[in-house]
């Protein structure tokens, strides 16, 4: 771990960063040139002090989803984020879905998006990043570890995750798992991830067994889904989804289909965060 170049970097990135870049306000009475610490550590998730620690060059080793978490804050390139895993003493994650991080450019994305509710997805079904508005709507899902981590593995193994999707429309949505995960574990044939979490769902639960010997297949582009939402109720939303080009991460739009579901989100805005039954268990 090289902790003097780490603390030069990550300090050199915090004072290059706009406010504005990651939604922030930039008011006349601002003194610092980029962010502060605080508001570094706030969107990375971790305590202020860890941050000056590391910008000082006197804390131990970061994990790397510590890393993967200061990469996201500071909007880092992939080149970026690379250098930042080598000064921490770690091998940079693979350019693929199974790395686990949003690609910077899809995280701009994010904060561009502003109020409308966007999310950043592996192929396999991994919430990598989400925005404040997907936060509003869906609750945070970044968080998850093991197989968890995966939205269908969830679906199919613990009744909590469909708390949110109407009865009526739970095997409609169960068979847009299954399909994508099929179209998925197609295009990385021999890879031994997807190979495992479809032996692993096998294992845990009879439903996805009978929809997996259908071989149904489907990429999920644009849909139109109902959210239950513990405030605000019913919403009708408009999911659109953009691929990366080697299809490794997407970009989920989400925006109301109706004006009724519009109201209720300006709502939802004033109201703020709330408890979501996620199925969160780690």
């Amino acid at each position: 771990m090289q902790r003097d170049e780490l603390a030069d970097f990550l300090r050199r990135r915090r004072e290059a960063m706009r406010p504005a870049e990651v939604g922030l306000a930039d008011g006349p009475r601002r003194r610092a040139t980029g962010l502060r610490r605080e508001e570094v550590a706030m969107l990375a998730g971790m305590s202020v002090d860890y941050v000056v620690r590391l910008e000082q060059g006197r804390s131990s080793q970061p994990s790397p989803q510590l890393l993967g978490a200061l990469a996201r804050a500071l909007r880092l390139s992939d080149d970026e984020r690379s250098h930042l895993f080598h000064l921490a003493g770690h091998r940079p994650p693979p350019a693929d879905g199974v790395a686990r991080l949003a690609r910077a450019g899809l995280i701009r994305m994010l904060d561009l998006l502003g109020d409308t509710a966007a999310l950043v997805l592996s192929d396999l079904g991994e919430v990598l990043a989400q925005n404040r508005a997907a936060l509003l709507l869906t609750g945070d899902h970044t968080g998850f570890s093991g197989d968890r981590r995966y939205i269908v593995y969830r679906w199919f193994t613990d009744p909590a995750a469909r708390a949110a999707c109407p009865p009526e429309d739970q095997e409609y949505y169960a068979r847009q798992l299954v399909a994508d995960l099929r179209a998925a574990a197609g295009r990385r044939s021999g890879d031994s991830t997807v190979a495992g979490l479809v032996d692993r769902l096998q294992a845990a639960s009879a439903d996805f067994r009978r929809l997996w010997t259908e071989h149904e297949v489907a990429v999920r582009r644009a849909d139109r889904k109902t959210f239950l939402h513990p405030g605000v109720g019913r919403l009708l939303m408009d999911c659109e989804t953009l691929v990366t080009p080697d299809q490794g991460q997407q970009l989920l739009v989400l925006t109301p289909a109706d004006a009724e579901t519009r109201e209720r989100l300006e709502l939802l805005r004033v109201l703020g965060i709330q408890e979501f039954p996620t199925g969160r268990s780690h």
